[in-house]
């Protein structure tokens, strides 16, 4: 009997970076979960999505929706980001990531954080993410399969997607003034990651989102990542980095 023939190609970091990019330049996705009292049938809804600084994935859900009480009842869940384009949508980049979900407790410590850098992506959501019956969600990732368009199958691990550097804390506490900074001061520069980076279309720009990584811009209707080369391992590599990238 002949061996199964298999599909995936070698991940390599061209796949890693296409991977990244997918997730942390979505601005919804399609999140399935295990519906309580369905027999275990998938219940599929469209979600926003945020990044923590750490790079996982982030959810801002009603208590009062299915999908918040399927997570609640059984914590796996699965993400599926990537836009299509014109023509055949199954030619363009996708990617499904299995993680696991863990709620946000408004009393620790992560959570300013995740808010902030949350709404800074969505603006809107600062409607009701106050709301009582809201809460956020990080989806730790565990694994992914990334389909970069025909014949381009990759198997990822949850290493792929997390962002590690001893400059995490000192950035968090950075962030904010950075991203204003950078957008006050440098909006041609901030356009030019936009347009060179990220073959953007004309628009208003903004830095949303700076980790050890790379940045995240939007312009109030999507979403783009620049990935950087290498994480940054101090905070003083940051502002040589970003006077690099305008070059």
């Amino acid at each position: 009997m002949s061996e199964k023939p298999n599909v995936l190609r070698e991940t390599d970091d061209e796949a890693r970076k296409l991977a990244r990019i997918l997730l942390r330049s979505a601005k919804s996705g399609a999140l399935g979960a295990i519906e309580p009292g369905s027999g275990g049938f998938p219940f599929v809804s469209r979600v926003l999505i945020g990044i923590d600084i750490d790079g996982a994935a982030v959810i801002l859900v009603s208590r009062l929706s299915t999908h918040t009480q399927a997570l609640i009842a059984d914590n796996r869940a699965s993400l599926l980001t990537g836009e299509p384009g014109r023509g055949d949508p199954l030619a363009h980049p996708r990617l499904t990531l299995q993680c696991e979900a863990k709620q946000v407790q408004r009393d620790s410590a992560d959570h300013a954080r995740i808010r902030e850098r949350f709404l800074r992506r969505h603006p809107k959501a600062s409607l009701y993410a106050d709301f009582a019956d809201f809460s956020f969600f990080r989806l730790k990732p565990l694994r992914a399969s990334l389909n970069g368009g025909f014949g381009r199958a990759y198997a990822l691990t949850a290493e792929d997607f997390a962002i590690s550097s001893p400059a995490a804390t000192a950035l968090v506490d950075m962030e904010a003034s950075a991203i204003e900074h950078m957008n006050a001061d440098h909006p041609d520069a901030v356009k030019h990651y936009a347009k060179v980076h990220c073959r953007a279309r004309d628009g208003d720009w903004k830095i949303v989102g700076i980790d050890s990584a790379g940045l995240d811009l939007s312009d109030g209707e999507s979403l783009k990542r620049v990935e950087f080369e290498k994480s940054i391992e101090d905070t003083a590599e940051l502002r040589p980095l970003l006077k690099k990238l305008y070059r």
